[in-house]
């Protein structure tokens, strides 16, 4: 019996655990109270993470499909097969042909962050896709056309705000997302108990909205006609005021005249919010002590996505709340170095994918294109796919029809624990070991911590025989794409890493090694694994790091293993200009590619929306479509049905528990309906990552409480167009009792 401890990899929340450990078993699983960031929260899914360690469908070891059959093998003999399927691919069809796909739980594990990257590089095809564009990327866009940098997203100052405006966002079901933060629900409690003002914009009554001051009932995917809005009320009002910043904006006397069309009267009838009500909206936001604007996942998957997360910080920008304490500010994580205030800034559409000549966002193509790029025919067509940590046929749009693509593959490899919907297409599956046998470091989360810190959790229970850490998984990977081959050394891609990341800082003035020989500084790494060198390496090089001997007192990665709680690295601090990467080193507030699609926005003010319209759904218990095999996570009210409220189900002729069917232009389901007030008249709602149980998936516990896949009735070609990302809320649809 052992006690470790354990950053929850589960959510975006990264709650600080304590496990209880038992001949190699999680057997416990309790908050760590003393983690210098949850301080002791934990929720369902960090609770049941034994259950999910030690899930009896989890692979252990590498799986080779031959035709409908499965059958288990050594990992030198997959990695084999890897090179010759991979490889041959490449030398019938060209680089081209291969195409990449990063899931979701990528961003929750260490090996995902540090190598799924390295590996699509190394392929060297821009057929690139990943679950950003089901989700996030229209904050990315956003983001990087404001500030230069996708990454630079500012969040919102939770334990400090006064005024916190939400949009599309559940964060007590989510637990937060973009935005990184235990006990989200604890501090919103908290924001009202210090005399603060919670208001929450929502089509569905949420648990969030319920503790909310104010709850908005906005019609779904015109977020954008709302903040857009607020933002005209604010300069008709002479509320605009950026404060300190306004030294840092280029491009403020644009914004008046792009506003203009939205008035709140015109707005009104296009978001179902009455007209002094967005008003009102505006001067509480204005005249806040400090304020935040925050919107998530109901906003990004939508029509107007990216335009929606511009205004989202815009409106913060103009109340003054953009980088200010209490406002939207900027993380700066601890493997990340302090910026210049200038750079080359941010582009769009560096290529196009082949068949509808979509266009590249942050080196990706819309996830929507990937089943017409396998599908079609001519040259470059995709005929390999590589997929890591992703289940695209449940969580992308139209995935019937990537289901039956799929199956046209020449060869297919999945890195991945299960034998799934997607999965189940490949030659070969690669499954990472359990949380309990992996290191964890959150690099992509702690970009977006409503407070700097520092943790690092060691692998609590060492290696089995049978299983390869992830990050070899994903090491060997690289190399046979590099084509060095199966047996070539994994460490080697790490040392290639280290040597370039090293000499570019002797190389830079302002770096604290500047001058130094890399070859000696790559000699006083951390002596661990190869990942466990590359990571030392960059919390030295970072925000706080040592230096490599320049500040006794920075971080290292023997500092952090003394340190099982983590290291607190204090409150979110101002960083404009230094975050900025734009050419003009300023907030550029009115960018080429968003003023031009303002056009279509204004156009949408004279349309119809008198449909039936479908949103999805979260679930405290549900993580997308990847924990819905934990027994203890299951059933009770995490199910897949369509809630519909009760005036539609009347006129619809809908009964509680019968079986509707849904329709929309580009397929149809059959699914039970819950009659509920929870939504809004006119509007249904679908969870999304359901639909399990495919013929030859192993997932025992999905499979018996299978859900649909809403993904059946999104529709690949109505996306997003700045950022590519699938139009997953909103979607028009017909509902009638089932036949």
């Amino acid at each position: 019996m052992q006690t470790a401890y354990r950053i929850c990899p589960l959510c975006e929340a990264t709650c600080g655990l304590k496990l209880t450990i038992d001949t190699g078993r999680i057997t416990g699983v309790r908050g760590d109270r003393d983690d210098v960031f949850s301080s002791g929260f934990i929720c369902p899914k960090g609770a049941a993470l034994g259950q999910l360690d030690s899930d009896p469908d989890r692979l252990r070891r590498p799986m080779v499909r031959h035709g409908e059959s499965w059958t288990e093998t050594g990992w030198a003999e997959a990695f084999a097969i890897v090179e010759r399927g991979l490889m041959g691919v490449i030398e019938r069809h060209g680089r081209l042909s291969v195409a990449t796909y990063l899931g979701n739980p990528n961003v929750h594990t260490l090996a995902g962050q540090m190598y799924a990257g390295e590996f699509a590089k190394t392929v060297g095809s821009p057929n690139v896709y990943s679950a950003s564009t089901v989700d996030q990327m229209p904050k990315h866009v956003s983001s990087g056309l404001l500030f230069g940098d996708p990454l630079a997203i500012p969040v919102p100052d939770l334990d400090r705000t006064d005024h916190l405006l939400l949009l599309g966002a559940n964060p007590v079901e989510s637990n937060g997302s973009l935005c990184t933060a235990p006990d989200f629900p604890g501090r919103l409690k908290k924001l009202r108990k210090r005399g603060g003002r919670l208001v929450v914009v929502d089509p569905r009554r949420t648990r969030t909205s319920a503790l909310a001051d104010q709850h908005v009932a906005i019609r779904p995917g015109t977020d954008a006609y709302l903040l857009f809005a607020m933002v005209h009320t604010l300069f008709e009002e002479g509320l605009a005021d950026p404060g300190p910043l306004a030294s840092h904006i280029e491009g403020m006397e644009a914004l008046p005249p792009l506003a203009e069309a939205f008035t709140p009267e015109r707005v009104e009838q296009v978001c179902a919010v009455p007209a002094e009500g967005i008003r009102t909206l505006a001067r509480d936001l204005a005249q806040a002590p400090t304020a935040a604007v925050y919107a998530r996942i109901g906003t990004t998957t939508v029509e107007f996505g990216t335009l929606t997360s511009w205004l989202v910080d815009v409106l913060n920008l103009l109340t003054g709340n953009l980088d200010r304490s209490g406002g939207a500010m900027f993380p700066l994580a601890p493997h990340r170095r302090r910026g210049s205030g200038r750079g080359r800034g941010f582009q769009l559409g560096r290529w196009h994918s082949r068949v509808s000549g979509l266009p590249e966002v942050k080196g990706e193509l819309p996830a929507a294109t990937l089943a017409e790029e396998i599908a079609t025919p001519g040259e470059g067509q995709v005929r390999a796919l590589v997929t890591i940590a992703g289940n695209p046929v449940l969580s992308t749009p139209g995935g019937d029809r990537l289901d039956r693509a799929l199956s046209g593959l020449e060869f297919m490899v999945s890195v991945d624990p299960y034998l799934n919907e997607t999965t189940r297409h490949a030659d070969v599956i690669l499954p990472p070991p359990p949380p309990s046998q992996s290191a964890h470091y959150d690099l992509a989360f702690n970009e977006l911590a409503i407070r700097n810190n520092a943790r690092y959790s060691p692998a609590p229970v060492p290696l089995t025989d049978d299983r390869v850490d992830e990050c070899e998984i994903l090491a060997r990977l690289i190399q046979i794409a590099a084509g060095r081959g199966a047996t070539a050394p994994p460490a080697e891609v790490d040392d290639r890493l280290i040597e370039r990341e090293l000499a570019k800082a002797a190389a830079d003035p302002a770096s604290p090694v500047y001058g130094a020989e890399a070859a000696k500084l790559a000699e006083e790494l951390y002596p661990g694994t190869p990942a466990e060198r590359r990571l030392d390496m960059k919390l030295r090089l970072g925000a706080y790091g040592d230096g490599f001997g320049a500040d006794a007192e920075g971080l290292s990665l023997r500092r952090l293993l003394a340190e099982p709680h983590g290291i607190d690295l204090g409150p979110l601090q101002q960083r404009i200009p230094e975050v900025l990467k734009t050419v003009s080193g300023r907030v550029e507030v009115c960018p080429d590619p968003i003023v031009a699609d303002i056009g279509r926005l204004r156009e949408g003010l004279e349309a119809r929306r008198d449909a039936l319209v479908l949103i999805g759904r979260r679930h405290l218990r549900s993580n997308n479509s990847w924990m819905h095999n934990v027994p203890a996570l299951t059933g009770g009210t995490n199910t897949c049905t369509l809630q519909v409220h009760p005036d539609d189900a009347e006129r619809l002729g809908l009964q509680h528990d019968a079986t509707a069917l849904v329709r929309s232009r580009s397929g149809q389901l059959q699914v039970t309906v819950e009659r509920t007030e929870a939504v809004p008249a006119g509007v249904v709602s679908l969870p999304h990552g359901w639909g399990h149980g495919a013929p030859g998936t192993r997932t025992e516990v999905a499979a018996a409480d299978p859900g649909v896949n809403a993904n059946v009735l999104t529709d690949p070609a109505v996306i997003d167009p700045l950022s590519g990302t699938a139009v997953l809320n909103g979607v028009p649809v017909d509902v009638l009792p089932a036949p």
